[in-house]
């Protein structure tokens, strides 16, 4: 036993050295930057960040679109799931299809089509002038309504797909029988749907807003200089300011949300579950 376990660890032991060396090394020395102002350990760089006007509204905003998504893609992804899987075989993947599409074409070509759709001139805006609900363009691009959909068109094909599959692996006769017991759509939805498939909200919940946290393209192009979230900050502290260390906060602060967006994922969907 002892025996095979060691052959185990020397098989996976050069993929394990490969990985550290590679991947998670650079990241630690970026990481120590942040905590090392002045050749010794402190939080100065921190407490710094978050005693900034600027980087304290950016932190907010980054933290209230990220969440605003994640909520919004679940609302519609839960709908398009549900209609998916009761679909045929053929139809069901043929929705998938169109859904997984659009993660084949770049983020930044679907990105910038937001700009004809939202502009002056733009779609939305010659749709509301017609039908006489403005006297003048709105100016959406450049706002955090512009970012918030860029993000939610961007992510969305994660959410339906991580739900699809739970959805799919959920017992047939569970809504039926929840039906037959008296349940109204809305109780079948909590107490049946919901706890049957937290894995897959967990999943795509967490894809959802690690994605917006960490996208650049979109912010950039549809917020512009106006509209700052933490990683435009980053990468203008970084090309700009050339300023590593601020860089490092803000690459740390990213991954904590990540890591603690999942764990309350985890917590949420258990609790749920005890319940």
């Amino acid at each position: 036993m002892f025996q095979s376990r060691a052959e185990s660890l020397a098989l996976v032991l050069p993929a394990m050295l490969f990985a550290a060396v590679i991947f998670i090394a650079p990241v630690l020395i970026l990481l120590s930057e942040g905590l090392r102002p002045a050749g010794s350990w402190s939080l100065t760089y921190y407490i710094s960040f978050f005693t900034t006007p600027l980087n304290l509204t950016v932190f907010l905003r980054t933290l209230k679109l990220g969440a605003l998504v994640t909520v919004s893609a679940a609302v519609i992804g839960y709908a398009a799931a549900l209609c998916i899987v009761n679909l045929s075989p053929k139809g069901r993947g043929q929705m998938v299809g169109l859904i997984v599409l659009p993660l084949m074409i770049s983020p930044v070509a679907r990105t910038y089509a937001w700009i004809v759709i939202l502009g002056r001139t733009g779609i939305v805006n010659q749709a509301l002038g017609a039908l006489g609900l403005t006297d003048a363009p709105l100016r959406i691009l450049f706002s955090e309504t512009a970012i918030f959909i860029g993000l939610l068109q961007l992510f969305l094909p994660l959410m339906i797909i991580s739900l699809v599959s739970a959805l799919e692996n959920m017992p047939r006769d569970a809504i039926s029988a929840a039906r037959v017991l008296g349940a109204n759509w809305l109780q079948v939805f909590w107490k049946v749907i919901l706890p049957l498939t937290k894995e897959g909200l967990v999943i795509g919940g967490t894809l959802v807003f690690t994605g917006s946290l960490t996208a650049y393209i979109t912010p950039a192009i549809l917020g512009g200089s106006k509209v700052l979230m933490l990683e435009t900050l980053l990468y203008q502290r970084v090309t700009i300011a050339n300023d590593f260390a601020s860089a490092s906060v803000i690459a740390m602060i990213l991954i904590v949300m990540s890591f603690s967006a999942n764990l309350l994922l985890k917590r949420l969907a258990t609790a749920r579950a005890k319940r």
